[in-house]
């Protein structure tokens, strides 16, 4: 009895050393020299707060360097001298306007000269009479004032011929009246114009300067403030940066897009930016308080949550959870869960968090 008894407690204790000597050692995740060589890290930095928001918008001329041009009178177009987009200078001959209108001032003209003459004629001859004893100085004031009162009809009439561009042969010249570009045009040659027409026959723009106008969304409005720089960029030029800061915020509701304009004045010297063209309008801003930043490279989502994998050492990497307080392009700004100065994995993080974490 006492013989198997010791057979069997032998037998236990061979057993249970061949059960340890088969269990593999459970060791810590280390990570390969190979993977190691791979591995980009970056550092929790402590940076400014700012703020970026993405906007869609247009380009259009300065409305303080823009004037729509109207005739002043009905009748038919005889000539249109410029197309759409043709550069124009002060003064330039744009259209010609054949006119019954014109050819009353003509009338007025021609009557208020002879008024000239006429009178002219009798003061002379009042002049005369008195000097004679044949009338009184009365008559040579009367004469004096009539004259007055025709020269003065004549300097209305040609102020006005002036004022509208009127020339013989009963024309109506239309000039532009400031250097610009043609950005619209509503008449066309041989075209019948009303007396009574409220419409602009064309619309001259210098564009030295242009506005970007971006739609803010309502949700945005309280995030928009004067002086933000704008990045803006458009089709046509997908690479280019068009610099400028906002400089107005029109505080009503656009009742067709139901958002909010805001203006940003944008140098236009090569004239590459068009009135009308679509805008990628990006604001940024730059606020007086700090936070910790590190790329958005880092950052894991999973389960509704947001990880990173805090680098130690090839065989300390830690998964830690953060709170994100926003991003801006690829700077993620973390308000919990990273000290300054720790090390996030930025390549091969989510092959690490995968093993770490299944």
């Amino acid at each position: 009895m006492k013989y198997t008894y010791i057979v069997l407690l032998v037998l236990s204790l061979v057993s249970c050393h061949k059960k340890q000597a088969t269990e593999p050692l459970v060791k810590g995740f280390v990570l390969s020299d190979k993977m190691l060589a791979s591995t980009k890290t970056a550092p929790a930095i402590n940076e400014p707060l700012k703020i970026e928001l993405n906007f869609y918008g247009k380009i259009t001329a300065d409305n303080n360097k823009m004037i729509e041009v109207y005739p002043v009178v009905g009748g038919n177009v005889t000539k249109v001298f410029v197309e759409l987009g043709d550069y124009v200078k002060k003064g330039q001959l744009l259209a010609t306007i054949r006119s019954t209108e014109v050819a009353g001032f003509e009338k007025d003209m021609e009557d208020a000269r002879n008024d000239v003459l006429v009178a002219r004629n009798g003061l002379k001859v009042s002049q005369e009479l008195y000097e004679g004893k044949l009338n009184t100085e009365r008559d040579v004031i009367q004469a004096n004032s009539a004259l007055e009162k025709a020269q003065s009809q004549l300097q209305r009439i040609e102020q006005t011929y002036a004022i509208y561009n009127i020339h013989k042969g009963a024309m109506y010249e239309v000039r532009s009246p400031l250097s610009g570009f043609i950005i619209q045009k509503n008449v066309n040659q041989d075209m019948l114009l009303r007396n009574d027409r409220t419409d602009n026959i064309f619309d001259v723009a210098e564009i030295d300067d242009v506005w970007a106008i971006a739609n803010v969304n309502e949700g945005d409005i309280n995030l928009v403030k004067l002086g933000f720089v704008a990045n803006v960029s458009t089709l046509s030029y997908p690479d280019k940066i068009f610099l400028g800061k906002v400089d107005k915020i029109y505080n009503i509701i656009d009742p067709e897009t139901k958002a909010m304009k805001v203006r940003i004045k944008l140098t236009n010297s090569d004239y590459l930016l068009k009135p009308d063209m679509r805008a990628n309008i990006k604001l940024s801003h730059t606020e007086n308080e700090r936070m910790l930043t590190i790329p958005g490279d880092a950052v894991i989502f999973d389960k509704s949550k947001t990880f990173v994998m805090v680098f130690h050492s090839k065989d300390n990497i830690e998964t830690r959870q953060i709170e994100v307080f926003r991003q801006v392009g690829n700077s993620v700004y973390v308000s919990s869960g990273l000290q300054e100065g720790e090390t996030v994995m930025i390549t091969n993080q989510l092959l690490v968090y995968d093993a770490l974490n299944d």
